[in-house]
């Protein structure tokens, strides 16, 4: 929807907003939880769930249609249409490196109140105020990326936001074990910057992608949830080591992540993002937002 709507700098940054409210999700969830759990049984989660759903439902009936014009194919032909844009290098590339990122991500979300509270003694109610801390590193990381990406280009951001990423796993691995307040504070860095790289990563996955832009989001979906229980599996490993798994999984990652980055741009695999453009007009001929002034440095 992003991609029908929007154009050039200003879909950059409309993503941005999007991946900050959908990270919102999963880093807010455990601390709703955990101040409903004393008001509440387990019962009255889901009919809160039951509730979201209901306005959710409301939201998709009101919403209107933004695709210029409707694919008529069959649901096999559909299927295939992924097929398809996987065989896009640019973008199988793309959607391989920067998928991986969940991969850390979630196996701190799946495995941090077994490190908060069966490895520190917290109780639910404390669990979600650290937890909290991690909440805002992922929220603020998209907005984050809005903020550098006006002075430094798109390539330096990705390349630092990894190279954060191995940063914080060595200092989780190395000084997490050491009490609480030092495992949060070491966690927030890689944390906000595997956040902050989500923005120009789906922003240059559509970019390679003219056509299917449904396929390319549902496989962009797709892969950040099925490496992302890889993840989950991978932290489930060693129970008595939570704290060093996480922080080794987190420099993994972010090693794997920035040495294929270099990679695709070492073998020239993806379209190169068009640069110092000045208007970027949507040739629909139906589009009801107004063209936006926007500078994109090429990718290097």
């Amino acid at each position: 929807m992003v991609k029908d709507v929007y154009y050039g700098r200003k879909r950059e940054s409309v993503l941005a907003i999007v991946q900050s409210i959908v990270v919102t999700s999963p880093a807010v969830a455990p601390v709703l939880g955990a101040f409903m759990l004393p008001y509440t049984s387990w019962r009255g989660l889901f009919w809160t769930l039951a509730l979201i759903g209901i306005v959710s439902m409301a939201g998709c009936l009101l919403l209107t249609e933004t695709i210029p014009s409707r694919y008529t194919g069959t649901m096999m032909q559909s299927v295939r249409r992924l097929g398809t844009v996987l065989k896009n290098p640019g973008f199988t590339s793309l959607l391989i490196v920067f998928s991986l990122v969940s991969v850390a991500s979630l196996a701190f979300i799946a495995k941090s109140s077994y490190i908060c509270e069966d490895g520190f003694g917290l109780s639910e109610q404390w669990f979600s105020f650290y937890f909290a801390i991690n909440a805002i590193a992922m929220m603020s990381g998209p907005l984050l990326y809005l903020r550098l990406s006006r002075s430094f280009s798109r390539n330096a951001v990705i390349v630092s936001c990894f190279a954060t990423m191995i940063a914080g796993g060595a200092l989780i691995c190395f000084f997490g074990r050491l009490g609480l307040l030092l495992f949060a504070l070491a966690l927030f860095p890689a944390t906000l910057m595997g956040s902050c790289v989500r923005p120009p990563g789906a922003f240059l996955m559509l970019e390679q992608q003219k056509e299917d832009t449904g396929s390319a989001s549902a496989l962009i979906n797709c892969f950040g949830l099925v490496l992302g229980s890889a993840g989950i599996l991978l932290a489930s490993l060693d129970a008595d080591n939570l704290i060093l798994i996480v922080g080794a999984i987190y420099v993994a990652v972010g090693l794997v992540c920035l040495a294929g980055w270099l990679l695709i741009g070492r073998l020239n695999l993806i379209h190169e993002v068009p640069g110092m453009e000045t208007d970027d007009r949507c040739v629909c001929g139906d589009c009801r937002f107004s063209p936006v002034p926007f500078i994109i440095p090429s990718h290097q």
